[in-house]
């Protein structure tokens, strides 16, 4: 994902050096477990309801199961680029309390299944995009940073059968890169044994050129800074691909899971002289990570 803090674990091509932040994660995995198994003694926390409920939208109030958790990608330094790095990233998904529990794949956004039909679920999404700062890497030298951004948006799953989801996530930038994003992707969920579930498929994204351009385009100060030709980057086909999954549930309450996702860049993404004088096209993320479901109730 390009939401995530980077914390490497190699030397940075500009010469510094970053921190190896494995232990981090694991405390933070460690803090997790001690705060919500204190946590579960009780049926639920209790929140105040909301001041006011959506029409068109079914209520808040109720009691809704919370997943939180962190995990570890190894992924490229940034969008394009053929080193990698170690960095943390969040978990959270949200669904109402005796729903039959869904897959989730470690593509997907933050999301609220407002909507719940079993086979058929939709709600609101939202990704954090971290800044791409240009001192972190010697190739984006004259380039300048690109802001951190944050998209919201909406889903929309289905299940044909039970064990092939399909899903899309359309999601807007609303601070920083004000683009548009439109994500794609299905997979295969075979139940192996008792609480190990492998899972695979098919990934697509589709971008405008306001979320293509800052990351892939280079104008004549920038050429002129960086030594990289001019290059003005348009949205369209951004790349495709395929991802895996491994999950295994330890109680009704922990899960834990690896996963590897690989994108080949598309377009004027993968045409632009950052990926192809300094970069790749292949794009590979091997994660891991540990959440915690627990109940919230909202009176």
């Amino acid at each position: 994902m390009k939401h995530a803090v980077k914390a490497g674990l190699r030397p940075s091509p500009s010469g510094g050096a970053h921190r190896t932040h494995l232990p981090a994660l694991l405390t933070a995995l460690g803090t997790i477990g001690a705060v919500f198994d204190s946590a579960s003694a009780q049926t639920a926390f209790t929140l105040p309801a909301p001041p006011f409920e959506l029409p068109m939208v079914p209520p808040v109030s109720g009691t809704w199961t919370v997943m939180v958790g962190v995990g570890g990608e190894y992924k490229p330094d940034f969008e394009g680029a053929n080193r990698a790095l170690l960095s943390p990233v969040p978990i959270f998904a949200i669904r109402r309390a005796g729903s039959t529990e869904q897959f989730r794949g470690p593509r997907d956004s933050a999301s609220i299944a407002f909507l719940d039909f079993g086979d058929l679920r939709a709600g609101p999404v939202a990704k954090f995009v971290a800044a791409r700062k240009q001192y972190n890497y010697s190739v984006l030298n004259g380039l300048g940073d690109v802001k951190a951004a944050v998209e919201l948006g909406g889903f929309v799953e289905y299940y044909p059968v039970d064990w092939f989801r399909t899903r899309v996530e359309l999601r807007q930038g609303v601070v920083g890169p004000n683009g548009t994003v439109a994500d794609f992707s299905a997979d295969f969920i075979v139940p192996v044994i008792q609480r190990l579930t492998i899972s695979a498929g098919p990934r697509f994204t589709w971008e405008s050129t306001q979320a293509t351009s800052p990351y892939f385009g280079i104008d004549a100060v920038q050429a002129m800074a960086s030594g990289l030709p001019v290059f003005n980057a348009k949205g369209g086909a951004h790349s495709y691909g395929g991802g895996a999954q491994v999950s295994y549930r330890i109680n009704p309450q922990w899960e834990v899971h690896s996963y590897v996702e690989y994108e080949r860049l598309l377009g004027d993404a993968a045409s632009s002289p950052l990926v192809t004088l300094r970069g790749s096209p292949n794009q590979t993320t091997f994660g891991i990570g540990a959440s915690y479901s627990f109940d919230v109730k909202i009176r």
